[in-house]
């Protein structure tokens, strides 16, 4: 068995759901463990029901035989004197692909796992497509939607992700600040409209009132605010439906494009030249993104 542990947010939890449809591809038995990944962050839980996904979850027995974690005293005196016997396997250290991790069976991996090429089967990319958007109608559906979404069909839409909130605290920081500055906005926005003059803008933000000071509203710029427990879910399918991506070092805005151009040659998918300032991460780059 394989026992993959849930954990971040909804971008990181859909490259573990890849990476859990391609092992399931390959014939493994594989299954979530749902809980562990959560219990020192509670500002995160498992989202991908939000969207009507599910998958196996391993029972607590299956976990602590796997990470050799049962707390009876037993075996708390053996892991003192033997040490513990668990099978964890962490991701690369650089945060690039690791072929070992498809290989592997009998096994708990803990990381984020966030390259394409852990479910590089057609067959996998097609079918985590259509469960990701099995729901996006229901969501789009609603009165608070339907107006900026028939907007975002009908122009050039280009959708622009500038994440600030959770990326300003000094940890956060240390790994993303400094990459998705302003001047990589600027350029990317040039990039864009060198290529299509009619390039309709749509902002999207967890600070969009920073957004909107710092931008402005104008004929072809926009900003996409909606509100209510749902509407991290309802912003992330918008930002799927726009032609054209401006992306920031966000797994979130990573997956909304993905769902939008990853077959299709003719539209933008602007990236940072780096993801972060703590790894490498090369292979988080798809073959379908522009990096500047």
């Amino acid at each position: 068995m394989i026992i993959i542990k849930m954990q971040g947010g909804l971008g990181n939890q859909l490259f573990l759901y890849g990476l859990y449809k391609e092992l399931l591809y390959l014939g493994r038995e594989v299954k979530m463990d749902n809980i562990s990944g959560f219990e020192d962050d509670p500002q995160r839980s498992p989202s991908l029901y939000k969207l009507g996904i599910s998958y196996d979850i391993a029972e607590d027995g299956e976990i602590r035989t796997m990470r050799d974690s049962y707390m009876d005293p037993l075996s708390r005196i053996r892991r003192k004197i033997t040490g513990r016997k668990n099978k964890d396997y962490y991701e690369a250290l650089d945060g690039n692909f690791d072929e070992h991790v498809l290989k592997a069976d009998d096994i708990y991996l803990n990381g984020y796992f966030q390259s394409d090429d852990y479910f590089k089967d057609d067959e996998v990319r097609q079918d985590l497509i259509a469960d990701i958007c099995k729901n996006k109608d229901l969501y789009l559906g609603d009165q608070d939607v339907t107006g900026i979404r028939k907007a975002i069909r009908s122009s050039n839409s280009v959708s622009m992700h500038i994440r600030r909130g959770d990326y300003l605290t000094p940890v956060s920081r240390k790994t993303y600040g400094g990459i998705c500055t302003d001047d990589y906005y600027a350029k990317a926005m040039e990039l864009v409209r060198s290529s299509y003059p009619d390039a309709q803008f749509y902002i999207f933000s967890n600070d969009i009132d920073w957004c909107r000071a710092k931008y402005k509203e104008t004929d072809n710029i926009s900003f996409v605010n909606i509100s209510g427990d749902d509407s991290d879910i309802k912003e992330f399918f918008l930002m799927s439906e726009c032609r054209h991506h401006i992306l920031a070092n966000s797994s979130f805005s990573w997956w909304a494009a993905f769902l939008g151009s990853a077959d299709d040659r003719d539209r933008l998918n602007i990236v940072p030249s780096k993801w972060t300032n703590t790894r490498q991460m090369k292979d988080i780059y798809a073959s379908w993104m522009t990096r500047i």
